[in-house]
């Protein structure tokens, strides 16, 4: 099968218009929690198919809408240049990687003006970071994978794994002394840099703090900077889960499911105090409700979102570049940093299941090196300044010197 072409053209890319058409909708339904409408409203039967898949094979709701917004740009592009998904081949799925590369993020229409306006990709528009690249070009593998197995799809998949690993098994002819290589790599995936994670100074956290305008969001802050849980998964505590006595909090982690308790500061915990006194006969009590309420009226649990809105507006108060996520990092720094705290330990509380993903935080902190960094600097220019000083003559006073060769002399 040839795909068209128009895709053989460097030019034709430059020039694509892709409309922000279809979209990914929750279906309120146990059984199909998301759905993928195209243009006309109607759902994609594909990735319907492909979502009931990812649900037996226990995957969370929130892995099926990730997988969801990478299908919905992969079907706006071939709604774009009129190829249909089951007929489409290596050149639509290079294309398409190098469009994400290139093109870059769409511009948007805004919320008020979305009846009047229609959002289109801009040419020079914010570019894709390498992880959601990657992301991307993994979920449309796995996707065209599925349908290849069951029969429904191409039969060669248009996002295929590495030109080295194909004509020779895994691990074959290697060097067991060397790491191993990654065997799932996509041919189109693009290298993902290893960064450090990000960590929020003393300075810079404090002036976010004081910047927070609600008890509530003291509250949040403060149990993300001690218990370093996900901003999702604080989210999820119930009234009954707090307990201050013990100086726990349970929430359900991320990518498991399970419930675990986690300990937190005395001053979140006052600062939870503070919150549910201040908005006590607004919020409805029960045990098994959720602990994070909005503060307007009519009160509705926290979303994600909202919280993220919420720390974005504290750090242009502040004028930060802190991250809710960099909240984490930065509790996990902290517990890492601590010689009475095993790694193990961190470990547990961060969720993680491998221990070399906790030893990252091993890693000196950016700030911590720069200051040290400086102090050096500084004592070797003290000490280059000591060794120029001239000590005076045995026998002579350091005065009677300065009279006969002038102060500076010496």
């Amino acid at each position: 099968i040839v795909g068209p072409a128009m895709h053989e053209s460097p030019s034709d890319l430059a020039v694509l218009s892709v409309p922000l058409v279809g979209q990914l909708v929750p279906a309120d339904d146990p059984w199909e929690p998301y759905q993928l409408l195209d243009a006309d409203g109607a759902v994609v039967d594909a990735t319907a198919a492909f979502f009931r898949d990812l649900q037996a094979s226990d995957r969370p709701d929130t892995t099926v809408r990730s997988y969801g917004m990478d299908l919905l740009r992969w079907f706006r592009f071939l709604w774009a240049i009129d190829v249909p998904w089951d007929r489409t081949t290596r050149i639509e799925a290079r294309d398409f990687c190098r469009w994400l590369q290139i093109a870059g993020q769409p511009s948007r229409p805004h919320w008020r003006h979305r009846e009047t306006q229609t959002g289109r990709w801009a040419p020079d528009g914010k570019p894709y970071a390498p992880t959601v690249r990657a992301h991307s070009e993994t979920v449309l593998r796995c996707f065209y994978d599925y349908h290849r197995d069951v029969g429904t799809g191409p039969i060669l998949n248009p996002f295929p794994l590495d030109r080295s690993r194909r004509g020779r098994r895994a691990h074959a002819h290697r060097n067991p002394m060397d790491p191993p290589r990654n065997e799932r790599a996509g041919l189109y995936r693009p290298t993902v840099p290893k960064r450090i994670p990000r960590n929020v100074p003393d300075e810079e956290f404090n002036e976010i703090f004081a910047r927070l305008p609600s008890h509530r969001d003291r509250a949040l802050v403060a149990f993300y900077i001690s218990t370093g849980a996900r901003a999702s998964e604080l989210l999820s505590s119930t009234q009954g889960g707090a307990d201050p006595g013990r100086q726990l909090i349970t929430v359900v982690r991320k990518g498991t499911g399970e419930i675990q308790e986690l300990p937190a500061s005395t001053d979140a915990f006052v600062w939870l105090r503070l919150y549910q006194l201040e908005l006590e006969d607004e919020i409805p009590r029960g045990r098994r409700l959720p602990l994070w309420w909005t503060l307007r009226s009519p009160s509705r649990p926290l979303t994600y979102h909202a919280v993220h809105r919420m720390f974005e507006r504290a750090n242009a108060k502040a004028g930060t570049s802190a991250t809710l996520h960099a909240l984490r990092h930065t509790a996990a720094y902290r517990m890492a940093e601590d010689p009475k705290l095993p790694l193990t330990d961190v470990q547990f509380v961060l969720g993680h299941a491998q221990l070399t993903t906790t030893q990252i935080y091993l890693t000196p902190r950016k700030e911590e090196v720069i200051r040290r960094l400086l102090v050096h600097h500084a004592e070797q220019t003290r000490q280059a300044a000591a060794r120029t000083e001239i000590p005076p003559a045995a026998g002579y006073r350091p005065e009677s010197l300065d009279v006969l060769f002038g102060a500076g002399a010496r």
